[in-house]
């Protein structure tokens, strides 16, 4: 191999050298008298270049992508052209080069010279351009030995390419901002609008790579780290499909939010759904607080369950006790459903029910939320909820026959004792600091 096209740094790591530019920094006329196989002699080189990067814009524009611009690049330069860009973790060039899961030297080469590594030149290199955006250096593309013999002016084939690889990353990148618009609009409106219909819901989560047409859990991350791309990897990693963006929920008293559709799982069932949205969830609570939707079957109803999924996190963002389990499922999951369609009717039955015994409580400094709670975990053993609560049988007594009169409800009698006990779900849900 011609190691001219090469220098050593103080490391000794031999780095490329543009064919155009000496050691010395000053200029080498390279003569243009040869020609690319296939072309014919009478083509001027400025009219090859020209007719070269034409089709690597075109191949670009059309979705051919970077193998098609390695190849003309390799037509061109008259040897074979790798383009290596970790960015958008692909190398491209001659077949065989690279092997799946066992990255070759040149594209660990490459990947130590973005990270800013000295890193030794492998064998095969014999010239180098590389792909910049913005003076940050994103990937090379490389001419790499071969049978045949480089045209003179390989090098400037190689700068078409470097071009065209530039444009190609600047498609990428506005794919993903308009898909992450389009994410946050859609995932705004799931929030807030409540005459989407199911078919347009499906429709618009398709476009995104989501299927909501049998249905899905929502989930709701309050994030507590300064890493959402992380919790982005995170989600895409343990659950393929999934629909996830973060929202810096303007109006709200709390830091942002990253919410996610998970829709139904290979198993098609609400059971394995909701438990891969659990295992989601667990990895996740090292970002923040999660909270979790039951499983909704109807996609029309999917506003309803992000409000589920906000109002879980609202309680376990105010409460010590692990009650996340709880709310999966039974009274928990039916009352947070009331709360999202419905608040109204569950504040009417709390006023007409526990109300008086909180504001008892504030007012007085007294216990008897408190005291009924565990009247009702106790099965209504006043000798056991007066050791729980480290008090004398005769002021349990008392409390119990002063919850009576503030509320009308006897709770020695079944029927009342049911109410009481309802009563309790939903104040823990409007008022999650209930004591334990």
């Amino acid at each position: 191999m011609d190691r001219s096209f090469f220098d050593t740094d103080a490391d000794g790591f031999e780095t490329p050298v543009s064919p155009h530019r000496g050691r010395g920094g000053g200029e080498i006329t390279i003569a243009a008298t040869a020609r690319t196989p296939g072309h014919d002699q009478s083509t001027s080189l400025v009219e090859q270049l020209s007719e070269t990067h034409r089709a690597m814009i075109d191949a670009v524009l059309i979705g051919d992508g970077l193998p098609r611009v390695a190849e003309l690049a390799s037509v061109g330069a008259g040897g074979a052209v790798s383009i290596v860009l970790p960015a958008l973790s692909e190398t491209v060039g001659p077949p065989n080069h690279e092997q799946p899961g066992n990255p070759s030297a040149l594209t660990r080469w490459v990947a130590e010279r973005v990270r800013g590594r000295p890193a030794a030149v492998p064998a095969d290199v014999v010239a180098e351009v590389p792909i910049l955006l913005r003076d940050d250096l994103l990937g090379a593309v490389v001419l790499l030995r071969s049978g045949a013999e480089p045209c003179a002016e390989a090098v400037e084939f190689l700068h078409l390419a470097a071009s065209a690889a530039v444009i190609q990353l600047a498609i990428e990148d506005a794919k993903q901002a308009v898909e992450q618009t389009l994410r946050g609009s859609f995932l705004e409106e799931l929030l807030t609008r409540q005459d989407l219909s199911r078919a347009e819901i499906v429709r618009r989560a398709a476009r995104l790579g989501c299927d909501l047409s049998r249905g899905a859990v929502i989930l709701c991350l309050e994030l507590n780290s300064d890493r959402p791309r992380l919790v982005a990897a995170l989600i895409a990693e343990e659950y393929p499909g999934a629909l996830h963006q973060q929202l810096d929920g303007a109006g709200r008293d709390t830091g942002p939010r990253v919410f996610a559709v998970l829709p139904t799982t290979e198993g098609g069932t609400a059971e394995s759904t909701l438990a891969a949205a659990k295992r989601l969830a667990t990895r996740l609570r090292h970002h923040g607080i999660v909270g979790l939707s039951s499983f909704y079957s109807d996609p029309a109803e999917l506003g309803s369950a992000a409000q589920e999924a906000e109002l879980v996190l609202a309680v376990l963002r105010q409460s010590d006790a692990p009650i996340d389990d709880e709310m999966a499922g039974g009274t928990y999951k039916l009352l947070l459903r009331v709360l999202a369609s419905h608040p109204e009717e569950l504040r009417t039955f709390y006023e007409a029910t526990i109300a008086p015994l909180v504001r008892y409580d504030d007012q007085y400094r007294t216990e008897l939320v408190r005291t009924l709670q565990t009247y009702l975990d106790t099965n209504c053993n006043m000798n056991a909820t007066a050791a729980a609560i480290f008090a004398h049988r005769h002021t349990i007594a008392y409390r119990i026959d002063r919850i009576r009169e503030l509320t009308g409800l006897d709770p020695t009698r079944s029927e009342d004792r049911e109410r009481l006990g309802l009563s309790l779900k939903v104040h823990r849900l409007l008022a999650p600091s209930l004591p334990r």
